[in-house]
């Protein structure tokens, strides 16, 4: 099978589908892989490591995509991108359709192109492993971020996440419990934070206390309790995460307003549609604003700060499910694989992820009905 790699265009996008280890074993396996010219070079992957590892470099994204039956990227694809796909063509991306635009779901189904989003595979315990390595990496990062825009010199409060002996520490409020609001409360507590997670889930805190040894305070996500830790907040980080739909906005306006001034909030859920009220996606390269004297941070791409380590990671995630397409076709890994199937949200023609047809009203089709 033939396997392109596109770069990545626009919003400070930094990481690459797949790096070279992934190539080589894509080669080795005797499939064929077209990689963009510059593709990795912002991930610190130069062509010529995808060369060494058997790939094919193409000088354009047209050359690439005409020549692959699966074509692979990052970011979800645009307009431009979808124009050049042909009937029959795999794309293989982050989708995130619940907040996209009507217009790309509707064109994807027209194409009748398969369109698989990283972001809805599921392994055989139910995890969402693509989701759990870039949310283990946003986890981490929203800690540091917070932490750089307290400091006086970016508006923020002026003060230590940990403190220092006779001053208090940072109020870290977390909002979920998972992979991203463990992740986040692990490097907070590391710091010495004041750290107060909140998750609807009471099995899932009791877990949490226990992991974290009784370190960290933990609460229901109720409006009062939110409200209440909002208002005491030095950093709020938004962890919430609904499989394929848009966040629930559970930090309404008016406690924003509540908030100190110079308070940070770090909505890591901004790439579903946020969890905040006040938020609005921001970029890479123009990453803050404030509003009601807090400052937020909603970049939707925030592993691309890391991007060599977010590539790898999500190579190791992704691999062996591009390796199953790539061997089996596109039906047999379907079929053979009932997680990786709830990923196909477009197949030849028809919508088959029920949230989008919910969202757009189109029809749905079960995709077993249509693999059988």
């Amino acid at each position: 099978m033939n396997i392109g790699i596109v770069k990545e265009v626009g919003g400070s996008e930094r990481r690459v589908a797949l790096v070279p280890s992934g190539v080589h074993a894509l080669v080795a396996a005797g499939h064929t892989v077209y990689v963009e010219r510059g593709a990795g070079e912002n991930a610190h992957f130069p062509d010529e490591e995808y060369i060494h590892a058997g790939a094919s470099i193409n000088y354009t994204v047209e050359e690439v995509i005409k020549r692959a039956n699966v074509v692979m990227k990052i970011l979800p694809p645009g307009q431009d991108m979808v124009d050049m796909l042909v009937p029959g063509q795999t794309v293989f991306s982050s989708l995130h359709l619940a907040v996209a635009r009507r217009k790309i779901a509707e064109h994807l189904i027209n194409k009748k192109v398969t369109a698989i989003g990283y972001e809805l595979i599921e392994d055989a315990q139910g995890n969402l492993p693509t989701v759990q390595v870039m949310s283990e990496i946003g986890g981490q990062l929203s800690v540091q971020v917070a932490g750089q825009y307290l400091m006086s010199r970016e508006g923020g409060r002026g003060i230590l996440l940990g403190g220092v002996p006779g001053i208090p520490s940072a109020n870290v409020i977390i909002l979920g419990a998972g992979t991203v609001g463990r992740t986040a409360a692990r490097v907070a507590v590391g710091y010495g934070a004041s750290v107060t997670l909140l998750d609807i889930n009471l099995a899932r805190l009791r877990e949490v206390e226990n992991l974290f040894h009784w370190r960290l305070t933990t609460a229901l996500a109720t409006e009062a309790n939110i409200a209440e830790a909002i208002r005491r907040a030095d950093v709020v980080i938004g962890a919430v995460l609904l499989k394929g739909q848009k966040a629930p906005c559970i930090v309404t306006e008016r406690m924003v307003k509540s908030m100190r001034p110079g308070a940070v909030i770090v909505d890591v859920a901004i790439d579903q549609g946020g969890c905040v009220e006040t938020s609005r996606p921001t970029s890479i390269d123009d990453p803050v604003y404030a509003r009601h004297g807090v400052i937020h941070y909603c970049v939707p791409n925030m592993p691309a700060i890391v991007a060599r380590t977010a590539s790898i990671g999500w190579t190791n995630a992704i691999l062996p499910y591009v390796l199953s397409l790539a061997e089996k076709g596109i039906v047999d890994a379907l079929r053979a694989d009932a997680g990786f199937a709830r990923s196909v949200c477009s197949f030849n023609g028809r919508c088959t992820n029920q949230a989008v047809s919910n969202m757009y009203e189109f029809d749905f089709t079960d995709l077993q009905s249509l693999l059988s």
